[in-house]
């Protein structure tokens, strides 16, 4: 794996697919009353403490949905969203053995870091 797409990912994941943003309509700001209403009114804007830009959100929700290959974004989408099945749940959703799947996961971080790259240069 990448170090710093392995981070950039889990905080992709803590950014737009954590219960709580996809609870309350995922990172454009959701319903600000729910909110309220669940922060028992007590709303701070901005403390996520997200380190990484929105943009990169957004460019990483978009590599993984409409650049990675299917079996790859399944990987992803498992490895970093998916917080309540163990390992061994993860490989068989995934169709794979566990050495496969950290082949796949691997595979995905250098197509992530292709593209963003890409759109860099």
């Amino acid at each position: 794996m990448i170090k710093r797409i392995d981070e950039m990912l889990k905080l992709w994941a803590q950014d737009l697919h954590s219960p709580m943003t996809e609870a309350y309509g995922g990172a454009s700001g959701g319903n600000m009353i729910a909110m309220l209403m669940a922060c028992k009114g007590e709303l701070i804007r901005g403390t996520r403490g997200s380190r990484v830009l929105l943009d990169e959100s957004a460019d990483i929700e978009f590599i993984v949905n409409k650049h990675l290959p299917p079996q790859l974004s399944v990987v992803v989408r498992e490895h970093y969203c998916n917080h309540d099945s163990f390992l061994s749940q993860k490989y068989a959703h995934c169709g794979c053995s566990r050495d496969t799947y950290y082949q796949r996961l691997h595979e995905a971080h250098v197509h992530i870091a292709g593209l963003l790259m890409g759109k860099a240069a």
